[in-house]
């Protein structure tokens, strides 16, 4: 592929409010978080992924889910996104007028099990009524995919494994997938195999990458996604999110890096970069340590001299 096949403009979601901070130990309050959502948007996020409705058991830093949504000065043109894990998670989430209610599934049997204890064809049948219902309210259902080259339990996942997920994912009517490296070992070939038996089920521009940065790779798998005319990216502002299966490992990709990425490729993003480096500054501030992201170090560092 030459320099000027890469798409020209990229769309990227957020997701350091819900999936950067969730695993956080202390917690956040709620009015710290609006204030990281109104940064991003300040940055020109047109979509952050901003909290999530699972049990306040399981993921306590969520429990003011209802405040959060409810806080947000609501731009036009920004969509903000929210994770139901079922229907009970769906029916909370309704109430907060969400733009669009992510579902998730694993491409991992192991992980599945693991993480939700039941099979991967069993957790798809208990998104079905949360898609129905969404689809009825007008909602948009985005899925994420998640080990898709890779499971803490099982090792590497074959790209039939993804197709396979992503073909249930279709069958219930899931408008837009993610293909995430939730641990962070994929390489760019084989996330473009990932990729390419997506492409089996969705189109292209109903796609995105979603990958970690445990073993550095984040950004050369960013480029590869790009390279299959991939254009819409998750990523967590300050690189928020560690990788719980891979201890003192970075999570997700820190947005400030992918922008200051795709800026120097010529490609378009609608963000501030410096904008987006106040916001990354700002939660890091709150959270007492440094962004963890090498393009948010290197310009505050060039701010401070």
């Amino acid at each position: 592929m030459g320099k000027n096949d890469y798409p020209r403009r990229v769309k990227i979601v957020d997701v350091g409010p819900r999936d950067g901070l969730q695993n956080e130990k202390s917690p956040v309050p709620a009015e710290v978080k609006i204030g990281l959502v109104h940064r991003l948007q300040d940055a020109g996020l047109s979509e952050i992924e901003v909290t999530s409705y699972v049990s306040p058991k399981w993921v306590p830093q969520m429990a003011d889910n209802h405040e959060v949504m409810a806080g947000i000065e609501r731009r036009p043109g920004v969509r903000y996104s929210v994770l139901t894990p079922n229907v009970k998670g769906y029916e909370a989430a309704v109430a907060d007028r969400p733009d669009e209610i992510v579902v998730f599934g694993s491409a991992s049997e192991a992980f599945s099990q693991k993480n939700i204890n039941c099979s991967i064809a069993e957790s798809i049948e208990r998104f079905a009524p949360v898609v129905e219902a969404a689809h009825a309210a007008g909602i948009h259902v985005r899925g994420a995919m998640s080990c898709t080259v890779g499971c803490p339990y099982e090792g590497e996942v074959a790209p039939e494994r993804v197709g396979y997920l992503a073909g249930l994912m279709k069958g219930i009517g899931v408008q837009h997938i993610g293909v995430a490296d939730t641990i962070g070992v994929g390489t760019p070939l084989k996330v473009q195999r990932a990729i390419e038996a997506t492409l089996a089920h969705y189109a292209v521009d109903d796609i995105s990458g979603h990958f970690h940065d445990t073993y550095g790779q984040a950004l050369a798998n960013t480029l590869a996604a790009l390279e299959l005319g991939v254009w819409q990216f998750d990523t967590s502002v300050a690189g928020l999110g560690g990788c719980p299966y891979a201890k003192g490992a970075t999570g997700n990709v820190a947005t400030e890096d992918v922008v200051y990425m795709l800026h120097g490729m010529g490609i378009e993003t609608g963000i501030d970069l410096d904008r987006l480096i106040d916001a990354g500054a700002y939660i890091s501030g709150f959270l007492g340590r440094k962004p963890n992201s090498r393009a948010a170090t290197a310009l505050l560092n060039r701010r401070a001299g």
